[in-house]
């Protein structure tokens, strides 16, 4: 009877199944696991037990989650950043100055990638996280990113948060163009009902690795000079006490699998 040796690239890829089977809130048990990643239930079975022993996963009854090994690592990962800890300091000043939600994004994609969000009472009602995504045409600090973003050539426009968030690309084309003549991009409703944000670029002139924004309740948002100076004021901020230009300090995401529905629509740049 011969054996079959797993080789180590082997393994990694059916762990990297079994965590991205995680990409999402709640719980899983083995068939779930193993109807998405597809890998025999013993397989399956053997890896989850082996990850819940390593801490990367928690069992708890038949139900498995991500554990606190991957939440350290992924802590960690944050906050070596140098961008991530340029802006912490100023994060929370302006927290204080305004009141509102503070959040730290990059572009990854189609999407924004938060890496921070700092707030009081508020933040239980914008449904944002550390680590978490959002289409970034429907974010003000996507916006703010895409419109400095030569690369960002590719928007998926069928994704919308609500009835407010833009569809077409003329409306892209000309909400960028408003951004980078103002120095701002605004969010009004159109990621979250009855929430705004204003949001500005991280980078050099012309430039963004990443944005920075201030969200709040509609009725406490100011889409003008009182919020966009304090919010450009930290994101110049941010740059000025990065060290070593952009190529050293923008951050790298793992590249994001395809979308799974909706065409994607090429949009051309004036």
């Amino acid at each position: 009877m011969t054996t079959t040796v797993e080789t180590p690239s082997a393994v990694i890829d059916r762990v990297s199944l079994v965590l991205d089977a995680f990409d999402g809130p709640g719980r899983l048990n083995l068939a779930q696991i193993v109807r998405r990643t597809g890998l025999p239930r013993s397989s399956a079975h053997r890896l989850l037990e082996r990850l819940v022993a390593l801490r990367w996963l928690r069992r708890n009854g038949r139900d498995y989650e991500l554990g606190m090994r991957l939440v350290e690592l992924g802590s960690l990962a944050v906050h070596q950043d140098r961008l991530h800890r340029a802006a912490i300091p100023l994060l929370h000043d302006l927290h204080r100055a305004t009141g509102l939600v503070v959040h730290l994004a990059l572009l990854d994609g189609s999407d924004v990638v938060y890496l921070e969000k700092i707030g009081d009472r508020m933040m239980a009602a914008i449904p944002t996280r550390v680590g978490g995504r959002q289409p970034a045409h429907c974010a003000a600090v996507g916006k703010a990113i895409l419109a400095y973003n030569s690369h960002a050539d590719v928007v998926d426009l069928t994704t919308r948060k609500t009835r407010y968030s833009i569809s077409t690309p003329a409306q892209l084309r000309d909400e960028l163009a408003q951004v980078r003549a103002r120095g701002v991009a605004f969010d009004r409703e159109e990621s979250l009902p009855g929430f705004g944000c204003v949001a500005a670029p991280i980078g050099a002139p012309g430039e963004a690795v990443a944005a920075v924004s201030v969200c709040g309740p509609m009725n406490r948002m100011m889409f003008d000079q009182r919020l966009a100076a304090p919010i450009r004021m930290t994101a110049m901020g941010i740059w000025r006490d990065v060290e070593d230009g952009p190529r050293r300090v923008a951050p790298t995401l793992q590249q994001e699998r395809p979308l799974r529905s909706a065409p994607v629509r090429e949009l051309q740049y004036a």
